[in-house]
Protein backbone atom coordinates (compact mmCIF):
# COMPACT_ATOMS: atom_id res chain seq x y z
CA UNK A 1 0.00 0.00 0.00
CA UNK A 2 1.56 3.33 -1.07
CA UNK A 3 2.33 5.86 1.65
CA UNK A 4 0.41 9.17 1.57
CA UNK A 5 2.20 12.15 0.15
CA UNK A 6 3.52 14.83 2.49
CA UNK A 7 0.80 17.31 1.42
CA UNK A 8 -1.93 14.75 2.03
CA UNK A 9 -0.47 13.84 5.43
CA UNK A 10 -0.35 17.48 6.56
CA UNK A 11 -3.92 18.01 5.32
CA UNK A 12 -5.17 15.03 7.33
CA UNK A 13 -3.21 16.22 10.36
CA UNK A 14 -4.88 19.65 10.18
CA UNK A 15 -8.30 17.97 10.08
CA UNK A 16 -7.42 15.37 12.72
CA UNK A 17 -4.61 16.92 14.81
CA UNK A 18 -4.43 13.93 17.15
CA UNK A 19 -2.66 12.09 14.32
CA UNK A 20 0.32 14.34 15.08
CA UNK A 21 0.81 13.17 18.68
CA UNK A 22 -0.56 9.63 18.39
CA UNK A 23 2.89 8.16 17.45
CA UNK A 24 4.13 9.37 20.89
CA UNK A 25 1.72 7.02 22.66
CA UNK A 26 3.33 3.85 24.07
CA UNK A 27 3.15 1.73 27.18
CA UNK A 28 5.21 4.10 29.33
CA UNK A 29 3.26 7.19 28.23
CA UNK A 30 -0.07 5.43 28.82
CA UNK A 31 0.93 4.57 32.39
CA UNK A 32 2.02 8.15 33.07
CA UNK A 33 -1.09 9.59 31.44
CA UNK A 34 -3.41 7.21 33.33
CA UNK A 35 -1.85 8.18 36.68
CA UNK A 36 -2.21 11.88 35.83
CA UNK A 37 -5.78 11.33 34.62
CA UNK A 38 -6.78 9.64 37.89
CA UNK A 39 -5.35 12.55 39.89
CA UNK A 40 -7.27 14.99 37.73
CA UNK A 41 -10.53 13.09 38.12
CA UNK A 42 -10.20 13.26 41.91
CA UNK A 43 -9.38 16.99 41.83
CA UNK A 44 -12.23 17.94 39.49
CA UNK A 45 -14.91 16.14 41.52
CA UNK A 46 -15.35 18.91 44.15
CA UNK A 47 -14.36 21.59 41.64
CA UNK A 48 -17.00 20.60 39.10
CA UNK A 49 -19.76 20.55 41.70
CA UNK A 50 -18.66 23.92 43.08
CA UNK A 51 -18.44 25.59 39.67
CA UNK A 52 -21.88 24.28 38.70
CA UNK A 53 -23.32 25.90 41.82
CA UNK A 54 -21.66 29.20 40.83
CA UNK A 55 -23.23 28.93 37.38
CA UNK A 56 -26.68 28.38 38.91
CA UNK A 57 -26.87 24.82 37.60
CA UNK A 58 -27.48 21.47 39.30
CA UNK A 59 -24.18 20.00 40.62
CA UNK A 60 -24.01 17.16 38.08
CA UNK A 61 -23.68 19.65 35.22
CA UNK A 62 -20.25 20.66 36.49
CA UNK A 63 -19.13 17.04 36.24
CA UNK A 64 -20.66 16.61 32.78
CA UNK A 65 -18.75 19.71 31.65
CA UNK A 66 -15.52 18.11 32.88
CA UNK A 67 -16.02 14.96 30.76
CA UNK A 68 -17.07 15.62 27.15
CA UNK A 69 -15.22 18.95 26.48
CA UNK A 70 -11.95 17.55 27.86
CA UNK A 71 -12.04 14.67 25.35
CA UNK A 72 -12.91 16.85 22.34
CA UNK A 73 -10.31 19.51 23.24
CA UNK A 74 -7.64 16.81 23.71
CA UNK A 75 -8.35 15.32 20.27
CA UNK A 76 -8.70 18.54 18.29
CA UNK A 77 -6.58 21.03 20.23
CA UNK A 78 -2.87 21.76 20.02
CA UNK A 79 -1.51 21.63 23.58
CA UNK A 80 -0.37 18.28 25.01
CA UNK A 81 -1.19 19.29 28.58
CA UNK A 82 -4.16 21.67 28.47
CA UNK A 83 -7.31 20.17 29.99
CA UNK A 84 -10.66 21.81 29.32
CA UNK A 85 -13.64 21.88 31.63
CA UNK A 86 -15.64 24.19 33.88
CA UNK A 87 -13.81 27.20 35.31
CA UNK A 88 -14.71 29.84 37.87
CA UNK A 89 -14.68 32.72 35.38
CA UNK A 90 -16.81 30.82 32.86
CA UNK A 91 -19.28 29.88 35.58
CA UNK A 92 -19.69 33.47 36.73
CA UNK A 93 -20.34 34.75 33.19
CA UNK A 94 -22.85 31.94 32.55
CA UNK A 95 -24.75 32.87 35.72
CA UNK A 96 -24.76 36.63 35.06
CA UNK A 97 -25.70 36.17 31.38
CA UNK A 98 -28.57 33.71 31.92
CA UNK A 99 -29.99 34.64 35.34
CA UNK A 100 -31.79 37.79 34.03
CA UNK A 101 -33.67 35.54 31.57
CA UNK A 102 -34.61 32.55 33.76
CA UNK A 103 -34.64 31.33 37.36
CA UNK A 104 -31.33 29.56 38.22
CA UNK A 105 -31.63 25.80 38.43
CA UNK A 106 -34.82 25.57 36.37
CA UNK A 107 -35.21 23.71 33.08
CA UNK A 108 -35.45 27.03 31.22
CA UNK A 109 -32.20 28.23 32.83
CA UNK A 110 -30.42 25.01 31.86
CA UNK A 111 -31.63 25.23 28.25
CA UNK A 112 -30.43 28.85 27.97
CA UNK A 113 -27.05 27.95 29.54
CA UNK A 114 -26.63 25.24 26.90
CA UNK A 115 -27.62 27.72 24.17
CA UNK A 116 -24.98 30.13 25.47
CA UNK A 117 -22.44 27.28 25.35
CA UNK A 118 -23.35 26.42 21.76
CA UNK A 119 -23.11 30.07 20.69
CA UNK A 120 -19.75 30.37 22.42
CA UNK A 121 -18.44 27.34 20.53
CA UNK A 122 -19.75 28.64 17.19
CA UNK A 123 -18.12 32.05 17.75
CA UNK A 124 -14.81 30.40 18.64
CA UNK A 125 -14.91 28.03 15.67
CA UNK A 126 -15.73 30.86 13.25
CA UNK A 127 -12.80 32.91 14.61
CA UNK A 128 -10.52 29.88 14.22
CA UNK A 129 -11.65 29.03 10.68
CA UNK A 130 -11.23 32.67 9.66
CA UNK A 131 -7.79 32.55 11.30
CA UNK A 132 -8.74 35.50 13.49
CA UNK A 133 -7.36 34.00 16.66
CA UNK A 134 -5.04 37.01 16.77
CA UNK A 135 -8.02 38.98 18.16
CA UNK A 136 -7.37 37.55 21.61
CA UNK A 137 -4.10 39.49 21.65
CA UNK A 138 -6.18 42.65 22.05
CA UNK A 139 -7.42 41.37 25.40
CA UNK A 140 -4.46 42.54 27.44
CA UNK A 141 -3.11 40.93 30.58
CA UNK A 142 -4.44 43.86 32.61
CA UNK A 143 -7.97 43.15 31.35
CA UNK A 144 -7.71 39.45 32.23
CA UNK A 145 -6.23 40.12 35.69
CA UNK A 146 -8.77 42.86 36.47
CA UNK A 147 -11.67 40.74 35.26
CA UNK A 148 -10.48 37.68 37.16
CA UNK A 149 -10.09 39.68 40.38
CA UNK A 150 -13.57 41.11 39.91
CA UNK A 151 -14.96 37.63 39.18
CA UNK A 152 -13.37 36.44 42.42
CA UNK A 153 -15.28 39.11 44.37
CA UNK A 154 -18.48 38.14 42.52
CA UNK A 155 -17.92 34.45 43.40
CA UNK A 156 -17.23 35.24 47.06
CA UNK A 157 -20.25 37.54 47.29
CA UNK A 158 -22.56 34.96 45.71
CA UNK A 159 -21.51 32.36 48.30
CA UNK A 160 -21.83 34.57 51.39
CA UNK A 161 -25.56 33.83 51.92
CA UNK A 162 -24.84 30.07 51.86
CA UNK A 163 -21.77 30.53 54.06
CA UNK A 164 -23.76 32.52 56.65
CA UNK A 165 -26.91 30.44 56.39
CA UNK A 166 -28.98 33.45 55.35
CA UNK A 167 -31.76 33.42 52.77
CA UNK A 168 -31.84 36.70 50.82
CA UNK A 169 -33.73 38.04 47.81
CA UNK A 170 -31.63 40.15 45.43
CA UNK A 171 -30.99 40.74 41.76
CA UNK A 172 -27.74 38.75 41.76
CA UNK A 173 -25.51 41.85 41.77
CA UNK A 174 -22.64 42.29 44.22
CA UNK A 175 -24.07 45.51 45.65
CA UNK A 176 -27.53 43.94 46.01
CA UNK A 177 -26.12 40.91 47.81
CA UNK A 178 -24.10 42.97 50.27
CA UNK A 179 -27.04 45.30 50.93
CA UNK A 180 -29.34 42.39 51.73
CA UNK A 181 -26.70 40.70 53.93
CA UNK A 182 -26.28 43.86 56.00
CA UNK A 183 -30.02 43.84 56.68
CA UNK A 184 -30.09 40.17 57.69
CA UNK A 185 -26.92 39.82 59.78
CA UNK A 186 -28.99 38.92 62.84
CA UNK A 187 -30.15 35.75 61.04
CA UNK A 188 -26.68 34.19 60.79
CA UNK A 189 -26.66 30.43 61.43
CA UNK A 190 -23.51 29.73 63.44
CA UNK A 191 -23.57 26.01 62.66
CA UNK A 192 -23.34 26.85 58.97
CA UNK A 193 -20.73 29.57 59.45
CA UNK A 194 -18.53 27.37 61.67
CA UNK A 195 -18.53 24.53 59.14
CA UNK A 196 -17.69 26.86 56.26
CA UNK A 197 -14.78 28.43 58.15
CA UNK A 198 -13.54 24.96 59.16
CA UNK A 199 -13.51 23.98 55.46
CA UNK A 200 -11.52 27.07 54.53
CA UNK A 201 -8.99 26.43 57.31
CA UNK A 202 -8.64 22.73 56.45
CA UNK A 203 -8.16 23.46 52.75
CA UNK A 204 -5.46 26.08 53.43
CA UNK A 205 -3.57 24.00 56.03
CA UNK A 206 -3.56 20.81 53.93
CA UNK A 207 -2.28 22.80 50.94
CA UNK A 208 0.47 24.30 53.10
CA UNK A 209 1.60 21.14 54.92
CA UNK A 210 0.94 18.55 52.19
CA UNK A 211 0.94 20.42 48.84
CA UNK A 212 0.76 17.19 46.80
CA UNK A 213 -2.39 15.96 48.51
CA UNK A 214 -5.86 16.76 47.04
CA UNK A 215 -6.59 19.48 49.60
CA UNK A 216 -10.08 20.33 48.32
CA UNK A 217 -11.25 16.72 48.37
CA UNK A 218 -9.80 16.07 51.83
CA UNK A 219 -11.25 19.31 53.23
CA UNK A 220 -14.70 18.34 51.94
CA UNK A 221 -14.38 14.84 53.43
CA UNK A 222 -13.44 16.28 56.84
CA UNK A 223 -16.23 18.86 56.63
CA UNK A 224 -18.77 16.15 55.75
CA UNK A 225 -17.75 14.15 58.82
CA UNK A 226 -17.91 17.24 61.02
CA UNK A 227 -21.36 18.11 59.65
CA UNK A 228 -22.70 14.71 60.75
CA UNK A 229 -21.35 15.30 64.27
CA UNK A 230 -22.57 18.90 64.50
CA UNK A 231 -26.00 18.46 62.95
CA UNK A 232 -27.03 14.80 62.72
CA UNK A 233 -30.64 15.75 62.00
CA UNK A 234 -29.71 18.14 59.15
CA UNK A 235 -31.74 20.92 60.75
CA UNK A 236 -29.13 23.63 60.19
CA UNK A 237 -26.66 22.44 57.56
CA UNK A 238 -27.98 21.97 54.00
CA UNK A 239 -26.54 19.16 51.86
CA UNK A 240 -25.79 19.03 48.13
CA UNK A 241 -27.54 15.68 47.65
CA UNK A 242 -26.90 12.79 45.30
CA UNK A 243 -26.23 13.36 41.61
CA UNK A 244 -27.97 11.30 38.93
CA UNK A 245 -26.15 8.13 37.91
CA UNK A 246 -25.48 7.59 34.22
CA UNK A 247 -23.84 9.00 31.13
CA UNK A 248 -24.15 12.73 30.38
CA UNK A 249 -27.65 12.91 28.89
CA UNK A 250 -28.36 14.24 25.43
CA UNK A 251 -29.68 17.79 25.51
CA UNK A 252 -31.15 20.36 23.17
CA UNK A 253 -30.32 24.07 23.50
CA UNK A 254 -33.01 26.72 23.15
CA UNK A 255 -33.02 27.92 19.52
CA UNK A 256 -35.59 30.68 20.06
CA UNK A 257 -34.44 33.80 18.19
CA UNK A 258 -35.32 36.05 21.12
CA UNK A 259 -33.13 33.95 23.43
CA UNK A 260 -30.26 33.93 20.94
CA UNK A 261 -30.46 37.70 20.56
CA UNK A 262 -30.48 38.21 24.33
CA UNK A 263 -27.52 35.90 24.85
CA UNK A 264 -25.39 37.19 21.93
CA UNK A 265 -23.40 39.87 23.88
CA UNK A 266 -22.58 37.39 26.64
CA UNK A 267 -21.72 34.66 24.11
CA UNK A 268 -19.21 36.88 22.31
CA UNK A 269 -17.62 38.01 25.58
CA UNK A 270 -17.41 34.49 26.96
CA UNK A 271 -15.93 33.17 23.71
CA UNK A 272 -13.12 35.76 23.82
CA UNK A 273 -12.55 35.16 27.52
CA UNK A 274 -12.40 31.41 26.94
CA UNK A 275 -9.87 31.79 24.13
CA UNK A 276 -7.73 34.10 26.27
CA UNK A 277 -7.82 31.61 29.15
CA UNK A 278 -6.92 28.65 26.92
CA UNK A 279 -4.16 30.54 25.09
CA UNK A 280 -2.59 31.89 28.30
CA UNK A 281 -2.59 28.49 30.03
CA UNK A 282 -1.30 26.52 27.05
CA UNK A 283 1.47 29.07 26.42
CA UNK A 284 2.51 29.08 30.08
CA UNK A 285 2.84 25.29 30.13
CA UNK A 286 4.46 25.15 26.67
CA UNK A 287 7.20 27.50 27.91
CA UNK A 288 8.17 24.75 30.37
CA UNK A 289 7.51 21.71 28.20
CA UNK A 290 9.14 23.33 25.12
CA UNK A 291 6.20 22.34 22.95
CA UNK A 292 5.51 24.32 19.80
CA UNK A 293 1.86 25.41 19.82
CA UNK A 294 -0.61 26.16 17.06
CA UNK A 295 -2.89 28.79 18.63
CA UNK A 296 -5.42 28.62 15.82
CA UNK A 297 -5.71 24.84 16.19
CA UNK A 298 -6.22 25.30 19.92
CA UNK A 299 -9.13 27.61 19.14
CA UNK A 300 -10.62 24.94 16.88
CA UNK A 301 -10.42 22.49 19.78
CA UNK A 302 -12.06 24.95 22.17
CA UNK A 303 -14.84 25.74 19.72
CA UNK A 304 -15.62 22.10 18.95
CA UNK A 305 -15.55 21.12 22.63
CA UNK A 306 -18.25 23.69 23.42
CA UNK A 307 -20.37 22.88 20.36
CA UNK A 308 -20.34 19.13 21.07
CA UNK A 309 -20.68 19.67 24.82
CA UNK A 310 -23.85 21.75 24.38
CA UNK A 311 -25.65 18.61 23.11
CA UNK A 312 -24.40 16.48 26.04
CA UNK A 313 -25.57 18.65 28.95
CA UNK A 314 -22.22 20.47 29.29
CA UNK A 315 -22.17 24.18 30.01
CA UNK A 316 -19.42 26.56 28.84
CA UNK A 317 -15.92 25.15 29.25
CA UNK A 318 -12.42 26.50 28.80
CA UNK A 319 -8.85 25.65 29.69
CA UNK A 320 -8.56 24.93 33.41
CA UNK A 321 -5.40 26.37 34.95
CA UNK A 322 -5.44 24.17 38.06
CA UNK A 323 -6.18 20.92 36.20
CA UNK A 324 -3.72 21.71 33.40
CA UNK A 325 -1.01 22.54 35.94
CA UNK A 326 -1.66 19.31 37.83
CA UNK A 327 -1.64 17.43 34.53
CA UNK A 328 1.83 18.71 33.67
CA UNK A 329 3.40 18.41 37.14
CA UNK A 330 2.04 14.87 37.65
CA UNK A 331 3.93 13.64 34.60
CA UNK A 332 1.41 13.60 31.73
CA UNK A 333 3.08 13.07 28.36
CA UNK A 334 0.28 13.28 25.79
CA UNK A 335 -3.34 14.52 25.54
CA UNK A 336 -4.37 10.96 26.46
CA UNK A 337 -4.13 12.18 30.08
CA UNK A 338 -7.18 14.40 29.52
CA UNK A 339 -9.07 11.49 27.99
CA UNK A 340 -8.15 9.28 30.95
CA UNK A 341 -9.32 11.99 33.37
CA UNK A 342 -12.71 12.06 31.65
CA UNK A 343 -12.92 8.27 31.70
CA UNK A 344 -12.14 7.98 35.41
CA UNK A 345 -14.62 10.76 36.27
CA UNK A 346 -17.30 8.98 34.25
CA UNK A 347 -16.63 5.76 36.18
CA UNK A 348 -17.05 7.63 39.47
CA UNK A 349 -20.42 8.99 38.32
CA UNK A 350 -21.57 5.56 37.14
CA UNK A 351 -20.32 3.46 40.08
CA UNK A 352 -20.56 5.77 43.10
CA UNK A 353 -23.09 8.52 42.25
CA UNK A 354 -23.92 8.96 45.94
CA UNK A 355 -20.48 10.42 46.62
CA UNK A 356 -21.99 13.93 46.77
CA UNK A 357 -24.93 12.94 48.99
CA UNK A 358 -23.29 14.08 52.23
CA UNK A 359 -21.46 17.11 50.88
CA UNK A 360 -22.55 20.14 52.98
CA UNK A 361 -23.41 23.27 51.00
CA UNK A 362 -21.64 25.54 53.54
CA UNK A 363 -18.48 23.49 52.99
CA UNK A 364 -18.83 24.03 49.24
CA UNK A 365 -19.25 27.77 49.92
CA UNK A 366 -16.06 27.75 52.02
CA UNK A 367 -14.26 25.91 49.25
CA UNK A 368 -15.36 28.53 46.74
CA UNK A 369 -14.00 31.28 48.99
CA UNK A 370 -10.60 29.60 48.69
CA UNK A 371 -11.06 29.34 44.91
CA UNK A 372 -11.98 33.04 44.74
CA UNK A 373 -8.94 34.06 46.81
CA UNK A 374 -6.61 32.05 44.57
CA UNK A 375 -8.07 33.73 41.49
CA UNK A 376 -6.71 37.12 42.57
CA UNK A 377 -3.20 37.56 41.17
CA UNK A 378 -1.83 39.93 43.81
CA UNK A 379 1.74 39.77 42.47
CA UNK A 380 0.83 40.93 38.96
CA UNK A 381 -1.62 43.50 40.30
CA UNK A 382 1.21 45.12 42.29
CA UNK A 383 3.51 45.02 39.26
CA UNK A 384 0.91 46.64 37.00
CA UNK A 385 0.06 49.39 39.50
CA UNK A 386 3.75 50.22 39.99
CA UNK A 387 4.79 49.86 36.37
CA UNK A 388 2.25 51.62 34.14
CA UNK A 389 -0.40 54.22 34.83
CA UNK A 390 -2.38 53.33 31.70
CA UNK A 391 -2.35 49.58 32.46
CA UNK A 392 -3.32 50.30 36.06
CA UNK A 393 -6.27 52.34 34.77
CA UNK A 394 -7.35 49.46 32.52
CA UNK A 395 -7.08 47.00 35.42
CA UNK A 396 -9.02 49.23 37.83
CA UNK A 397 -11.75 50.03 35.29
CA UNK A 398 -12.20 46.36 34.37
CA UNK A 399 -12.33 45.37 38.04
CA UNK A 400 -14.86 48.08 38.85
CA UNK A 401 -17.01 47.27 35.81
CA UNK A 402 -17.03 43.59 36.79
CA UNK A 403 -18.65 44.52 40.09
CA UNK A 404 -21.05 47.20 38.83
CA UNK A 405 -22.24 46.11 35.37
CA UNK A 406 -22.86 42.86 33.52
CA UNK A 407 -19.69 40.83 33.23
CA UNK A 408 -19.57 40.73 29.45
CA UNK A 409 -19.57 44.53 29.36
CA UNK A 410 -16.75 44.55 31.90
CA UNK A 411 -14.59 42.67 29.38
CA UNK A 412 -15.59 45.09 26.63
CA UNK A 413 -14.75 48.01 28.93
CA UNK A 414 -11.24 46.68 29.49
CA UNK A 415 -10.65 45.89 25.82
CA UNK A 416 -11.89 49.31 24.66
CA UNK A 417 -9.74 51.11 27.24
CA UNK A 418 -6.69 49.05 26.20
CA UNK A 419 -7.28 49.98 22.56
CA UNK A 420 -7.74 53.65 23.47
CA UNK A 421 -4.39 53.76 25.28
CA UNK A 422 -2.76 51.81 22.43
CA UNK A 423 -4.12 54.25 19.84
CA UNK A 424 -3.01 57.15 21.99
CA UNK A 425 0.55 55.78 22.02
CA UNK A 426 0.64 54.99 18.30
CA UNK A 427 -0.93 58.33 17.36
CA UNK A 428 2.06 60.18 18.83
CA UNK A 429 5.12 58.50 17.29
CA UNK A 430 8.45 59.70 18.60
CA UNK A 431 10.16 62.20 16.29
CA UNK A 432 13.76 63.15 17.12
CA UNK A 433 16.42 65.25 15.46
CA UNK A 434 19.67 63.38 14.87
CA UNK A 435 23.16 64.55 13.96
CA UNK A 436 26.63 63.00 13.54
CA UNK A 437 28.40 62.49 16.86
CA UNK A 438 31.43 64.82 16.82
CA UNK A 439 33.27 62.59 19.30
CA UNK A 440 32.96 59.45 17.15
CA UNK A 441 35.74 58.43 14.73
CA UNK A 442 33.18 56.82 12.42
CA UNK A 443 29.90 58.28 11.11
CA UNK A 444 27.49 57.69 13.98
CA UNK A 445 24.26 59.64 14.47
CA UNK A 446 22.94 60.51 17.92
CA UNK A 447 19.96 62.36 19.38
CA UNK A 448 20.83 66.03 18.88
CA UNK A 449 18.39 67.24 21.52
CA UNK A 450 19.83 65.00 24.22
CA UNK A 451 23.44 65.98 23.43
CA UNK A 452 22.59 69.65 22.71
CA UNK A 453 24.53 69.58 19.45
CA UNK A 454 24.47 72.55 17.03
CA UNK A 455 22.16 72.29 14.01
CA UNK A 456 22.95 72.92 10.37
CA UNK A 457 21.07 76.11 9.35
CA UNK A 458 20.06 74.59 5.99
CA UNK A 459 19.42 70.87 6.60
CA UNK A 460 17.60 69.12 9.45
CA UNK A 461 17.86 65.33 9.86
CA UNK A 462 15.08 63.62 11.82
CA UNK A 463 14.09 60.07 12.62
CA UNK A 464 10.43 59.01 12.95
CA UNK A 465 9.85 56.05 15.26
CA UNK A 466 6.34 54.80 14.56
CA UNK A 467 3.82 54.22 11.81
CA UNK A 468 2.52 57.05 9.62
CA UNK A 469 -1.20 56.37 9.61
CA UNK A 470 -4.25 58.64 9.76
CA UNK A 471 -4.20 58.80 13.57
CA UNK A 472 -0.54 59.89 13.75
CA UNK A 473 -0.41 62.31 10.80
CA UNK A 474 -1.48 65.42 12.73
CA UNK A 475 1.17 64.92 15.43
CA UNK A 476 3.98 64.35 12.90
CA UNK A 477 2.84 67.20 10.64
CA UNK A 478 2.90 69.69 13.52
CA UNK A 479 6.48 68.66 14.29
CA UNK A 480 7.60 68.97 10.64
CA UNK A 481 6.02 72.37 10.17
CA UNK A 482 7.84 73.68 13.25
CA UNK A 483 11.23 72.89 11.65
CA UNK A 484 12.72 76.15 10.28
CA UNK A 485 15.46 74.64 8.13
CA UNK A 486 14.37 74.64 4.43
CA UNK A 487 15.68 71.14 3.66
CA UNK A 488 14.55 68.09 5.63
CA UNK A 489 15.89 64.54 5.57
CA UNK A 490 13.66 61.89 7.16
CA UNK A 491 15.42 58.72 8.29
CA UNK A 492 12.57 56.24 7.83
CA UNK A 493 13.85 52.91 9.14
CA UNK A 494 11.59 53.35 12.18
CA UNK A 495 8.45 53.73 10.03
CA UNK A 496 6.86 50.29 9.90
CA UNK A 497 3.70 51.24 8.04
CA UNK A 498 2.34 54.09 5.92
CA UNK A 499 -1.30 54.47 4.86
CA UNK A 500 -2.79 56.78 2.21
CA UNK A 501 -3.16 59.67 4.65
CA UNK A 502 0.46 59.32 5.75
CA UNK A 503 1.68 59.19 2.14
CA UNK A 504 -0.37 62.30 1.29
CA UNK A 505 1.17 64.10 4.26
CA UNK A 506 4.70 63.38 2.95
CA UNK A 507 3.75 64.68 -0.51
CA UNK A 508 2.21 67.84 0.96
CA UNK A 509 5.28 68.45 3.12
CA UNK A 510 7.56 68.03 0.09
CA UNK A 511 5.49 70.54 -1.94
CA UNK A 512 5.37 73.00 0.97
CA UNK A 513 9.13 72.97 1.37
CA UNK A 514 9.73 73.44 -2.35
CA UNK A 515 7.57 76.54 -2.27
CA UNK A 516 9.80 77.83 0.55
CA UNK A 517 12.93 77.13 -1.47
CA UNK A 518 13.83 73.86 0.25
CA UNK A 519 12.96 70.20 -0.26
CA UNK A 520 12.11 66.90 1.42
CA UNK A 521 14.28 63.76 1.29
CA UNK A 522 13.86 60.19 2.53
CA UNK A 523 16.37 57.47 3.37
CA UNK A 524 16.48 54.01 4.92
CA UNK A 525 12.92 53.20 3.77
CA UNK A 526 11.61 49.78 4.73
CA UNK A 527 10.75 47.53 1.82
CA UNK A 528 7.02 47.47 2.60
CA UNK A 529 6.82 51.27 2.88
CA UNK A 530 8.81 51.75 -0.35
CA UNK A 531 6.56 49.28 -2.17
CA UNK A 532 3.43 51.10 -0.95
CA UNK A 533 4.71 54.52 -2.11
CA UNK A 534 5.67 53.09 -5.51
CA UNK A 535 2.36 51.31 -5.98
CA UNK A 536 0.38 54.49 -5.29
CA UNK A 537 2.66 56.79 -7.35
CA UNK A 538 3.50 58.85 -4.28
CA UNK A 539 7.23 58.33 -4.78
CA UNK A 540 7.09 60.19 -8.11
CA UNK A 541 5.46 63.17 -6.40
CA UNK A 542 8.08 63.16 -3.66
CA UNK A 543 10.67 62.56 -6.47
CA UNK A 544 12.54 59.31 -6.80
CA UNK A 545 15.97 60.99 -6.81
CA UNK A 546 15.13 62.30 -3.32
CA UNK A 547 15.04 58.79 -1.88
CA UNK A 548 18.37 57.31 -0.72
CA UNK A 549 19.65 54.00 0.59
CA UNK A 550 21.30 55.40 3.70
CA UNK A 551 22.08 58.60 5.57
CA UNK A 552 25.62 58.91 4.27
CA UNK A 553 24.55 58.84 0.62
CA UNK A 554 21.66 61.22 1.32
CA UNK A 555 23.76 63.86 3.08
CA UNK A 556 26.49 63.63 0.44
CA UNK A 557 23.96 64.36 -2.36
CA UNK A 558 21.98 66.98 -0.45
CA UNK A 559 25.16 68.85 0.55
CA UNK A 560 25.79 69.88 -3.06
CA UNK A 561 22.38 71.62 -3.13
CA UNK A 562 23.08 73.80 -0.08
CA UNK A 563 23.77 77.53 -0.33
CA UNK A 564 27.56 77.92 -0.41
CA UNK A 565 27.46 81.51 0.92
CA UNK A 566 25.67 80.36 4.08
CA UNK A 567 28.14 77.50 4.49
CA UNK A 568 31.13 79.88 4.39
CA UNK A 569 29.87 81.78 7.42
CA UNK A 570 28.51 78.70 9.27
CA UNK A 571 30.31 77.72 12.47
CA UNK A 572 28.40 74.49 13.14
CA UNK A 573 30.12 72.38 10.43
CA UNK A 574 28.47 69.22 11.71
CA UNK A 575 28.75 67.06 8.56
CA UNK A 576 31.96 65.49 7.33
CA UNK A 577 31.51 67.19 3.93
CA UNK A 578 31.67 70.59 5.65
CA UNK A 579 35.40 70.02 6.37
CA UNK A 580 36.27 68.70 2.89
CA UNK A 581 34.85 71.14 0.33
CA UNK A 582 32.28 73.89 -0.18
CA UNK A 583 28.88 72.87 -1.62
CA UNK A 584 28.82 72.49 -5.42
CA UNK A 585 32.55 71.83 -5.73
CA UNK A 586 33.06 68.31 -7.16
CA UNK A 587 35.32 66.01 -5.20
CA UNK A 588 35.23 62.25 -4.98
CA UNK A 589 34.16 61.42 -1.49
CA UNK A 590 33.48 57.86 -0.38
CA UNK A 591 29.80 57.41 0.50
CA UNK A 592 29.20 55.97 3.89
CA UNK A 593 26.38 55.54 6.28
Amino acid sequence: MPEPKAGQASRWQRLLPFLGWWPMVNGASLRADAQSGLTNAIVVLPQGVAYALIAGLPPEYGLYAAIIPAVIAALFGSSWHLISGPTAAMSVVVFTSVSPLAEPGTAAFIALALTLTLMKGVFQLVLALARLGVLVNFVSQSVVIGFTAGAAVVIASSQLPTLLGISVDNDGSVTGTWWQLLHHLKEVDYYTLSLALFTVLACVLIKRWRPRWPNMLLALALASGLAVLMDPGHEHIALVGAIPSGLPPLSLPDFNLASISALAPGALAISLLGLVEAAAISRAIASRSHQRLDDNQEFVGQGLSNIVGAFFSCYASSGSFSRSGINYTSGARTPMAGIFASGFLLLIILLIPGITTWLPRPAMAGLLLVVAWNLIDFRHIRMIIRGSRSEATVLTATFGATLLVELEFAIYTGVILSLVFYLKRTSTPRVVSILPDPDSKHPFFVNAERRRLPYCPQLRVIRIEGSLFFGAVNHVQEYLQAIREPRLLIVANGINFVDMVGADMLVQEAERRRELGGDLYLCNLREGVLRFLLRNNRLDEIRRDHVFINKGQAIHRIYDQLNADICRTCTARIFRECHIRPPGQQLDVKQAD
